[in-house]
């Protein structure tokens, strides 16, 4: 059996400094090369066969990862914030960086995280770019409004956004000047834009043949629409990776973190180490679903009765989740299993 190397990668922008260890810890070759394709082919063809290597997490990881996979004998992604506990010195550089992970690499101490495939997050590009747009939207709905309040015009709040009532608007009032209306409907403008945009991309997500049977699936579950269900598929990539709902709920960032001490125990608001699409997706989803599932209502005024609205709409989006796993595993579609309790 041949012996392996490791190499440790510490990714930048520009830059890609590198470690090269083999069985014993001893360095093999160090240094820096440029964050391009072509360094990439000519850096691989100096290195040792077989080899391993790992990397941080970081927003250049994606393509360096895919560039390199077939070339490795296993290539790994490390999370970040552990990394971050394991590596944690006084002095730190590129150079050292790359030698801690390649140690932890060696080791197996390196603190792996998932890497979804190259068609999973290539797609979830896309919904998250959508996200981008929907914020904007957003953004340029409000700004009409202000430049309504703005100029003492009165408007009726639920159809401003209605093409025909902010046509007339435009037209009537004579509160609005020519530099006012032409601002509006620049912002008008910009707003049916980005709606059709946005609407274009969830359409091609949805017939995507990689994710249509997934999504439809999803999509029998009460209350999970078509973003709730792309935004599942994509973020949390292969269903299998989670071992229990706990821990899917945990990625979904649907619970407290925990610091105890003897006898202190201290919980925490929602923790902020979480999938932060997922929780916003499915906490919306949440606070809709009462109206659409009777047992999700049932759940919510429970919880309600303990707590408050908050508490409700975190346990209703903690059920959402053990119903897209259950669906997800089994792949089949969702069905309410009725009980028949028959008193002895």
């Amino acid at each position: 059996m041949e012996p392996m190397y490791y190499i440790g990668l510490d990714v930048h922008k520009r830059k890609i400094s590198y470690c090269v260890k083999d069985r014993s810890g001893k360095i093999y070759a160090e240094g820096s090369l440029p964050a391009t394709r072509v360094d990439l082919d000519f850096w691989m063809k100096t290195l040792p066969h077989p080899w391993s290597g790992a990397m941080e997490a970081t927003m250049f990881t994606g393509w360096i990862y895919d560039h390199l996979k077939p070339h490795a004998a296993a290539l790994k992604v490390a999370h970040p914030l552990m990394l971050r506990a394991i590596a944690a010195a006084k002095k730190k550089n590129d150079r050292i960086d790359a030698n801690k992970i390649c140690d932890c690499l060696r080791c197996d101490f390196l603190p792996e995280c998932y890497m979804a495939p190259t068609a999973i997050r290539e797609r979830r590009r896309t919904l998250r770019y959508r996200n981008l747009l929907v914020r904007q939207m957003v953004q340029m709905k409000i700004k009409i409004s202000a430049l309504l309040m703005e100029a003492g015009v009165s408007y009726n709040k639920q159809k401003l956004h209605k093409a025909g009532y902010f046509r007339e608007l435009l037209a009537s009032n004579p509160d609005l000047d020519d530099g006012l209306g032409s601002l509006l409907r620049l912002c008008r403008e910009t707003v049916v834009r980005l709606q059709k945009t946005e609407s274009a991309m969830v359409r091609s997500l949805e017939r995507d043949s990689l994710l249509i049977d997934r999504v439809e699936r999803l999509m029998t579950i009460p209350a999970v629409g078509p973003i709730t269900a792309l935004t599942w598929a994509l973020e949390v990539g292969d269903v299998q990776r989670f071992s229990s709902i706990k821990k899917a709920i945990s990625y979904c960032g649907l619970c407290g973190a925990e610091k105890s001490s003897g006898n202190t125990v201290q919980r925490t608001p929602l923790s902020k180490q979480r999938n932060k699409h997922l929780q916003t997706t499915l906490i919306e989803a949440a606070k809709m679903a009462p109206r659409n599932s009777a047992d999700l209502a049932m759940l919510y005024d429970k919880e309600k009765q303990k707590g408050n609205a908050n508490r409700a709409t975190l346990a209703v989006a903690r059920k959402l989740v053990a119903y897209l796993m259950a669906v997800d595993r089994g792949q089949r579609n969702f069905q309410v299993v009725e009980t028949n309790c028959i008193a002895a």
